[in-house]
């Protein structure tokens, strides 16, 4: 599987554009590969839409309370709705969704999890909100793939811009 993460401040220029690159490098990658997206607004709807136009099949990940959905905060519903429907299959995860810790942990469980990560990040480091660059560094120290995709144009809510670290095509270190 092809795992993403990556920034969730995303303007919503840069989610159409980031959408596209998404969606071409998941036409290019090798034949029978799925697409991972744990639930969520904005950068894991983009690549549950890229995934189902490159003809991938998607799961997605839902937090849980034992064996059942955990509630995702209120803005994130709607959009984990279009994913279920995007969805082949559909993984029940246990962790919080309101708890960052517990949210970056099953990140680091989705990576583990892949064959490949698509990485949507501009090259800034961790902060206390973003693990994009945690993530990054996690996928590449444990020999998953890593593939930043950053389109021209893309752009963060309230961030200037700033050059990012060109990736190497998924299947590549």
């Amino acid at each position: 599987m092809i795992a993403v993460v990556g920034h969730t401040d995303l303007t919503e220029d840069a989610q159409e554009a980031v959408g596209q690159a998404l969606r071409r490098r998941l036409e290019r990658a090798p034949q029978g590969m799925g697409a991972l997206v744990r639930a969520g607004r904005g950068l894991p709807q983009a690549y549950g839409r890229a995934a189902r136009e490159a003809g991938r099949p998607l799961t997605v990940v839902l937090p849980a309370d034992g064996t059942v959905p955990a509630p995702l905060p209120a803005a994130d519903r709607a959009a984990a709705g279009e994913l279920l429907l995007l969805a082949e299959q559909v993984r029940l995860l246990p962790y919080d969704p309101a708890d960052r810790d517990a949210v970056v942990a099953a990140d680091e469980r989705l990576v583990g999890a892949a064959a490949a990560l698509l990485a949507v990040w501009d090259g800034s480091p961790t902060d206390g909100t973003d693990a994009t660059a945690h993530l990054v560094a996690y996928a590449r120290a444990r020999a998953v793939p890593v593939e930043v995709v950053w389109p021209a144009g893309a752009a963060r809510t309230g961030r200037a811009p700033r050059a990012a670290r060109r990736g190497r095509p998924v299947g590549t270190r």
